[in-house]
């Protein structure tokens, strides 16, 4: 039999939209907190995605971008509010882009969403917004489809699609490259359709989101927020296409089922490829496809955030590539100067330790140097006293008798394949996730919300 919890929250769910059913809103004060992000990059195609469709039909012409044709991205909110916002980024773009018929909705299936919670989303009370090269602009709060009780158990873990359409050309696209999660897209020059809610207009998929890179819900204000940092291992190389099953969501849904629904958001900052020292410089002209590096993007992907709390890094191996090639002082020093900034804003800093890439098939990872220079940065991360505490992630992965991944955790994921001895797969992610002490990331915050 369903609980009566339940069927409460499948009223609130289903009949959102109808007067005198919502659940009556709590007096508690209510403040912005970021409930899903896409660190940017670009512009497309530079990056590394992973199980990308052909895009040539899409984008025709990369200088061109997006040319008269609506996009429909698909993201999973960590934390769920009555009311939402979205930040649309044209970070890496060379000219200004036009968004207009920008939606929200529930996602039903692929493209398709849940008839009636399509929401349309405005910019200081205008239906379109020109955002300028460099710049981005978070939307006006929208009513939430489905989320008039926010701690529903049917809402955990459903996903949102979030429209827009591309007035003329975008010129070069920003973008997240890796989002191991399916979107859609319209054909070129076929106009807006981000009002309508059934998938017949969107012919084309991807797995990168482009020009969002977060969304904000209103949450308690004393609701906690992680953000996982990193690169390739965070953003989910080699775990399993659209199952959301990287280490990050194993930590969310295991702080989920401990602690109750919808009382810890945790985001994944990674980008695939990216450095903490590494490139010295970057832009449209001179993209790299690991991104920014961590210490250039802190600011619009960590600190700009709302209300992050917990800042857990995982990040080392690219800088130590033949690609990278920094030294063990650089990665420290960048490391250093980044928690800095962190610790002055008042973000707890959970360091953790490089996963060994020792013998990977990848042509510039697994030689001897580079893992000696991944065990100096190690001693550092677990004995320096930088970090306000240590995950050893290199314990739980690294095979004590090779010296490389443990074998379990190599296969890879999405295409059966024989994986790299670089990114761990779905079972390397799932023990990662579970070596992972909630306590750890927010001492003493996380009882005081049990109820």
């Amino acid at each position: 039999m369903i609980s009566k919890k339940l069927n409460l929250g499948l009223i609130a769910f289903l009949f959102l939209s109808v007067p005198g059913l919502a659940i009556a809103q709590s007096s508690e004060a209510l403040v912005w907190k970021t409930s899903w992000v896409g660190p940017v990059q670009g512009p497309y195609p530079v990056g590394n995605p992973s199980a990308q469709p052909d895009q040539r039909y899409a984008f025709p012409d990369s200088e061109k971008g997006a040319v008269d044709q609506t996009f429909r991205l698909i993201v999973r909110p960590s934390l769920w509010g009555r009311q939402a916002r979205i930040r649309l980024s044209n970070a890496f773009g060379t000219k200004p882009v036009t968004f207009d018929g920008v939606h929200i909705g529930v996602q039903l299936g692929a493209a398709a969403i849940v008839p009636g919670t399509n929401r349309e989303v405005r910019f200081g009370g205008r239906d379109n917004i020109v955002i300028e090269p460099g710049g981005s602009i978070w939307s006006d709060p929208v009513d939430l489809p489905g989320a008039a009780d926010p701690t529903a158990p049917l809402l955990q873990g459903r996903k949102l699609a979030v429209s827009f359409h591309v007035a003329g050309e975008s010129g070069p696209m920003t973008w997240h490259a890796k989002a191991m999660q399916t979107s859609y897209l319209t054909p070129p020059s076929s106009g807006a359709s981000g009002a309508e809610e059934d998938e017949r207009a969107f012919a084309y998929s991807t797995s990168s989101w482009f020009f969002l890179d977060a969304l904000d819900v209103q949450a308690p204000a004393n609701t906690p927020v992680v953000l996982t940092f990193g690169d390739s291992i965070t953003d989910g190389t080699a775990s399993t296409m659209n199952a959301d099953d990287r280490w990050p969501d194993f930590l969310s849904r295991r702080i989920l089922q401990i602690y109750g629904a919808n009382r810890v958001g945790v985001l994944n900052g990674g980008i695939g490829g990216n450095q903490v020292a590494g490139p010295a410089e970057y832009g449209p002209k001179k993209p790299f496809p690991g991104g920014p590096s961590a210490t250039q993007r802190l600011e619009r992907d960590a600190l700009s955030l709302s209300g992050v709390t917990t800042f857990v890094w995982l990040e080392g191996i690219n800088d130590f590539s033949k690609n990278g090639n920094a030294t063990v002082e650089a990665v420290q020093d960048g490391m250093r100067n980044a928690v800095a900034k962190l610790r002055a804003k008042g973000i707890r800093v959970v360091g953790a330790t490089v996963v060994s890439a020792l013998g990977s098939t990848s042509s510039a990872h697994g030689f001897t140097e580079q893992d000696e220079k991944r065990k100096a940065l190690n001693d550092f991360i677990r004995t320096a006293g930088l970090f306000d505490a240590v995950i050893d992630f290199d314990a739980i992965a690294t095979d004590p008798r090779s010296g490389g991944l443990k074998a379990e955790f190599v296969p890879e994921s999405t295409t059966g394949g024989p994986g790299d001895k670089l990114h761990p797969n779905r079972t390397g992610y799932h023990t990662m996730g579970f070596g992972i002490s909630p306590e750890l990331l927010l001492p003493g915050l996380l009882a005081k919300q049990v109820k």
